[in-house]
């Protein structure tokens, strides 16, 4: 499960590292990014790349309410093409949630220890992402939301977690983005990442919501 991330930069910044337009100018700061919050996507519309502000945790279009949501904040990579819930936006509703690093707590005899993940090489990351399209019926208002695909970990996270998030490398990001794009290509795509990971424990501060500020991803120790 992947439950919180950072997202430090703006979305202009994201912009110009996936070469896409950005539309919501905005974002950024974000060290404690949590399920139900504005995060910053990058979808493929109408041919062009494009930056944007969904909500975390995909409503399926067919939903009543928006309570779906809070529960919908990952989808697994195994059953996600099958899934009566995320096999939609599987075929054709895929975005990128890129991220600086994300949170996950180890088990631990004292209790829950956070550990944050990130690049070796300070570089963002590129989450595979699902995005739906929802509609409050008595407003008229559309609402996009969006969920973080994961998988199996690799040999960094397995000693931390059993999930890892699906990161994509840059030479993937059209493939998942097209629409247009066989979804039984998409498979190969959905596997543990291949990128340098480092990862270090953090202070417990990020376990409410309420805390942002950089402290949160300070390391306690040497990272992994």
């Amino acid at each position: 499960m992947c439950g919180r991330f950072t997202q430090r930069l703006s979305s202009s910044e994201f912009a110009r590292i996936f070469e896409a337009r950005d539309v919501v100018d905005g974002g950024g700061e974000a060290y404690n990014v949590a399920p139900t919050q504005a995060v910053t996507v990058v979808v493929d519309r109408h041919d062009e790349r494009v930056v944007d502000r969904f909500r975390w945790g995909l409503v399926p279009h067919w939903s009543k309410d928006l309570t779906t949501g809070s529960r919908l904040i990952n989808a697994r990579a195994e059953t996600v093409a099958t899934s009566p819930v995320f096999r939609h936006s599987f075929r054709s509703k895929r975005c990128l949630i890129p991220a600086d690093g994300f949170y996950e707590w180890q088990r631990a005899p004292g209790g829950r220890q956070p550990f944050y993940i990130t690049s070796a090489d300070g570089l963002p990351l590129a989450f595979a992402g699902l995005w739906s399209a929802w509609r409050d019926a008595p407003t008229g208002l559309t609402l996009r939301t969006c969920s973080i695909v994961t998988t199996t970990p690799n040999g960094l996270m397995a000693s931390i977690h059993d999930r890892i998030p699906v990161i994509l490398a840059p030479d993937a990001w059209a493939r998942w983005l097209v629409s247009s794009t066989d979804p039984g290509e998409l498979g190969a795509l959905l596997r543990p990442s291949d990128a340098e990971l480092v990862a270090f424990p953090v202070s417990s501060r990020v376990n409410s919501v309420r805390n942002q500020g950089a402290e949160l991803v300070q390391p306690l120790d040497s990272p992994r």
